[in-house]
């Protein structure tokens, strides 16, 4: 799978789910069209059924439109009737489709959003950040740009949440936001000279979170139950419920900015003087009520409800019969229509990206993603210690045949050095007369242990037998892991 390919694990988690949500859809109507007929025989009395209808109709239209046998023998109608049924199959299907579709569009705008964070994470490694960032200069804490930017007219109680409230419109993250929050998420996690790519980080923090996102929980599906129940004619449900996602997102993206105005007021509270780069201090306190996953449960509703509000509009407008019940006013439905399109691109480009970013800044970092690091890391120092013991094992191998071989008569066991091919090879080049003599230059050493490897790379046929095994066993186990494996780098 392409996703499995390019280590995008998280992705391909999500795009089982989205499988998985689509089979529950089938499940659901399945289970509606085995239960059609229990449900066709609920009866309600048809004062009850002229009220739950989301319009007005005409007098005598009810009893008429939903006469049913079993039920206009007692007098009643059916609280659903077989063809509404039918309908509702429809809509269910509708809003999964709108709902992954959003999801897909949250997913692709938000990564369109941190492309423009790359940049400022390269310029981490430049040197002109490096002496901007140097530790050991001495500022004051309100002249760094940080503080300066949230400190200002924002300071005062109050103004500060208006000012939060509209900065989630225009550049709500800046250049020095980003560096100074990195920093912060580094020296609470990681070495301070690490060098970790903290927007890769992100990025497969948010992928982690799309698989939340992507899914239709209990809770939404009865949320969505609730909405269609309560849309009864004169309370105006779904004209006053398509608000409700608005103010969810605004509040969230007015919390997140203040999340950052908090912490660079606990920077200046701290010390008048600081050395280096402001750092602020991760917390869970921070969040409401001590829990950064809250955010994101408010993301996944406004985004379900949103997705809502869009299928059922489709689905009025498709359908025969509904689109004068729903639509009698267009201005309206336009309306809402434009509201739900804003309402997806501020949660896509501004909202989800903001989030993903000041989501870090909790006590505790995403644990799963540097398990899959880890997980990769192994598995290369595995297939890198198996090499490396295939060669020595090879090494060792050779070395005992030269080392054991039965020697002439006259000759030592082992090949002194004025024998040795070397030897031979360093009096055939001119280096020297002497037998003790060694090639001085690089180009004969190199040719030297290409011809004589053995000899000249491993001189484990010294030792005796019982050194040599304990050499090699010892020295097989000496496998650098390579700090790659731990940068990100790869996906």
């Amino acid at each position: 799978m392409w996703f499995h390919k390019r280590h995008k694990n998280a992705l391909a988690e999500a795009l089982e789910k989205i499988k998985a949500e689509l089979m529950l859809v089938g499940f659901i109507s399945l289970l509606l069209a085995v239960t059609q007929d229990p449900i066709s025989g609920i009866c309600i009395s048809e004062k009850a059924a002229s009220i739950m209808r989301p319009c007005k109709l005409p007098p005598g239209s009810v009893k008429s439109k939903y006469k049913d046998y079993y039920c206009a023998k007692q007098g009643k109608v059916s609280l659903m009737s077989t063809g509404s049924l039918h309908q509702l199959h429809i809509f269910i299907f509708v809003l999964a489709v709108f709902h992954v579709t959003y999801s897909v569009i949250i997913m692709a705008l938000s990564r369109l959003k941190m492309r423009t964070w790359k940049k400022w994470e390269t310029e981490t490694a430049s040197l002109e950040y490096q002496f901007a960032n140097d530790p050991a200069r001495f500022r004051f804490t309100h002249q760094t740009s940080f503080v300066k930017r949230h400190l200002g007219l924002s300071s005062t109680p109050g103004v500060r949440w208006v000012v939060a409230f509209f900065r989630q419109f225009f550049r709500s993250v800046t250049k020095v936001d980003y560096l100074t929050l990195r920093a912060g998420f580094i020296n609470a996690h990681l070495s301070h000279n690490s060098k970790f790519d903290f927007h890769k980080y992100i990025k497969r923090s948010m992928e982690d979170d799309f698989k939340v996102v992507v899914g239709i929980s209990l809770p939404l599906w009865c949320v969505a139950i609730l909405t269609l129940f309560l849309d009864i004619d004169g309370i105006g449900t779904l004209t006053w419920i398509s608000f409700i996602p608005l103010v969810i997102l605004l509040c969230v993206g007015t919390k997140l900015e203040m999340i950052i105005m908090e912490m660079a007021l606990e920077i200046q509270d701290r010390a008048s003087v600081i050395k280096g780069a402001p750092v602020v201090e991760p917390s869970n306190k921070f969040f409401w009520f001590h829990r950064p996953d809250w955010v994101l449960f408010f993301i996944h509703l406004t985004l379900f409800q949103n997705a809502f509000q869009m299928a059922h509009f489709v689905w009025t407008v498709a359908t025969p019969g509904l689109k004068k019940c729903f639509h009698m006013h267009i201005g309206l439905s336009i309306m809402k229509v434009v509201l739900g399109l804003a309402l997806q691109f501020l949660c896509s480009y501004i909202t989800f990206p903001l989030y993903a970013l000041v989501t870090q800044m909790g006590s505790n970092m995403k644990r799963s993603i540097f398990d899959e690091q880890t997980a990769k890391a192994l598995t290369n120092w595995r297939n890198t210690a198996k090499e490396k013991k295939k060669v020595r094992d090879t090494d060792m191998l050779m070395a005992q045949m030269i080392g054991d071989a039965t020697p002439s008569r006259g000759a030592s066991p082992m090949p002194s050095r004025g024998s040795s091919p070397v030897h031979l090879l360093h009096k055939g080049m001119g280096r020297s007369d002497d037998p003790q003599s060694t090639p001085t230059s690089p180009r004969a050493m190199e040719e030297a242990r290409d011809m004589y490897p053995v000899v000249v790379a491993h001189p484990v046929h010294r030792l005796n037998p019982a050194d040599r095994r304990r050499s090699v066993s010892s020295s097989a186990l000496d496998v650098d892991i390579p700090s790659a494996d731990f940068s990100f780098s790869q996906g």
